[in-house]
C-alpha cells in the first residue's frame, strides 16, 4: 500500500469513527411507554419516557401527571435523575409531599377554605388545617390523566387531559384540563397549560416537582447557587397565608435577585424564615403576567455545573427549600430524602388570590381559556 493510499484511507476511517462518536453522544430521540401498575380500582397507570436527541430524558406517568424523573447531563457528560420521587405507583399513591405533580384545580394555599365569586361563598376540601392546600385532599396530583404521546421531528410531546367535574373539591364548574409535556432537543422541558370552564370559576395550576441538580438522593440543595427575578414577596401569617401586603427583598434573606447559595441566609433570624421554616414564599416576578415566557429564575449546582433556568408567562413562583423533608422518605433506587434534600419552584399566581381583590385574578369565566407555560432549560456551565 502507497503513501497517498494509506493516508486517504486513515481519513476514511477516521471520518467514520467521528461520525460514530457523534451519533453515540446524541442518540436518537424517543418516546416510550410501559406499564407502571394498577391503581386500587384496576385502572392501568403507563410510565411515559420522552428522550431528545441529545439524550436527555423525561419520564412521565398519567397518575397524577407526575414528572417522575428527569435525566440531565453534568459538565462531564455525566447522566443524573435530578427530581425525586419514587420507584413505583405505591410510593406516589402515598406520598403526602406532591413529588413531581400536576397541582390543581387550585395550586398553594387558599385561607380557610373558602373564597366568594359572583357573590356566592365556595367552601372547599379543607387538608391543611383550617385551610385548603393544592386542591384539596383530591386534587390534580390523585387522579388518573388521559394520555396521548405525540412524537415530534425535534421534540417529544404528552398531552395529558382530565375532566374535574363540577363541585369536585368543593370548587364550582365542570372544568376541562389539557397539560402538555414538551421535551425539545434544546433539552428544554416545557409545560402547558389549558382549561376551560362551563361556569365561572377560579384556576391556578403548577408542577411540584423537587430538583436536587447535583442527583436526587445526593445531598443537601443549600449550596445550589439560587437567582430569582422579584424584588418583592408575598409576606405570609402563621399559617403560610399572605397577608396581602406585598414587601420588598433588598437588604433581606428573600433578596435573590443575584445569584446566591440557598443556604447562605436560610437559618438567619428573620420572622418570615421562621414561620416557613426556611423558605416557603411566594416571589412576586417582576416581568408580571406575560402573554409568552421570560426568565423567572435560575439554579446553579457548582459541583456538578447543572444550571437549571425558569422562564414563565405566570406573576409568581413559590420558592420552596425542601423544609419539612426529614429523611421519612425512601424515594428512588433506595436513597433516602432528607432535610433540605430537593427545593422546588412553582410558577403560579399568588396564593389565595381569591381572597385578595389587589392579587393578579385566578378567575376563569365561562366559555373562555386559561392558559400558561413555563419552560425548564438545563445546561452546563464550565469551571
Amino acid at each position: 500500500m502507497n503513501n497517498v493510499l494509506r493516508i486517504a484511507l486513515c481519513t476514511v476511517l477516521v471520518f467514520f469513527s467521528a461520525v460514530i462518536e457523534t451519533a453515540g453522544q446524541q442518540g436518537k430521540a424517543a418516546l416510550e411507554q410501559r406499564s407502571f401498575g394498577t391503581t386500587a380500582d384496576g385502572s392501568a397507570v403507563t410510565l411515559y419516557v420522552l428522550t431528545n436527541s441529545r439524550g436527555m430524558q423525561a419520564a412521565i406517568i398519567n397518575y397524577g401527571g407526575i414528572l417522575v424523573s428527569l435525566k440531565v447531563p453534568d459538565r462531564n457528560h455525566n447522566f443524573a435523575d435530578v427530581v425525586l420521587g419514587y420507584d413505583n405507583l405505591q410510593g406516589y399513591v402515598g406520598d403526602k409531599t406532591f413529588q413531581g405533580a400536576i397541582i390543581g384545580r387550585y395550586a398553594n394555599r387558599i385561607a380557610h377554605g373558602k373564597f366568594t365569586l359572583n357573590g356566592k361563598e365556595y367552601m372547599l376540601e379543607r387538608n391543611d388545617g383550617e385551610n385548603t392546600l393544592h386542591g384539596g385532599n383530591h386534587g390534580f396530583n390523585k387522579v388518573l390523566w388521559q394520555a396521548k404521546p405525540v412524537p415530534g421531528k425535534d421534540s417529544q410531546s404528552l398531552v395529558l387531559t382530565y375532566l374535574s367535574p363540577d363541585g369536585e373539591g368543593g370548587f364550582p364548574g365542570n372544568l376541562n384540563v389539557k397539560v402538555t409535556y414538551t421535551l425539545t432537543d434544546n433539552n428544554e422541558l416545557k409545560i402547558a397549560y389549558e382549561a376551560t370552564s362551563d361556569k365561572d370559576t377560579v384556576v391556578n395550576l403548577t408542577n411540584h416537582a423537587y430538583y436536587n441538580l447535583a442527583g436526587q438522593g445526593d445531598g443537601d440543595i443549600l449550596g445550589h447557587v439560587l437567582t430569582i427575578y422579584a424584588d418583592r414577596f408575598t409576606p405570609v401569617d402563621q399559617v403560610l397565608i399572605p397577608t396581602g401586603h406585598l414587601q420588598g427583598v433588598k437588604g433581606i434573606p428573600f433578596d435573590f435577585t443575584r445569584p446566591t447559595p440557598i443556604g447562605a441566609r436560610i437559618d438567619h433570624d428573620d420572622d418570615q424564615l421562621k414561620l416557613g421554616h426556611g423558605y416557603d414564599h411566594n416571589f412576586v416576578l417582576n416581568a408580571g403576567m406575560t402573554s409568552a415566557p421570560v426568565p423567572a429564575a435560575s439554579a446553579y449546582e457548582p459541583k456538578s455545573g447543572r444550571m437549571l433556568e425558569i422562564a414563565t408567562t405566570e406573576p409568581g413562583i413559590q420558592f420552596y427549600s425542601g423544609n419539612f423533608l426529614d429523611g421519612s422518605i425512601t424515594g428512588k433506587s433506595g436513597k433516602v430524602y432528607k432535610h433540605r434534600y430537593g427545593f422546588c419552584l412553582e410558577t403560579q399566581h399568588f396564593p389565595d388570590s381569591p381572597n385578595h381583590p389587589d392579587f393578579p385574578s385566578t378567575v376563569l369565566k365561562a366559555g373562555e381559556t386559561y392558559r400558561t407555560t413555563t419552560i425548564y432549560t438545563f445546561s452546563v456551565r464550565h469551571r
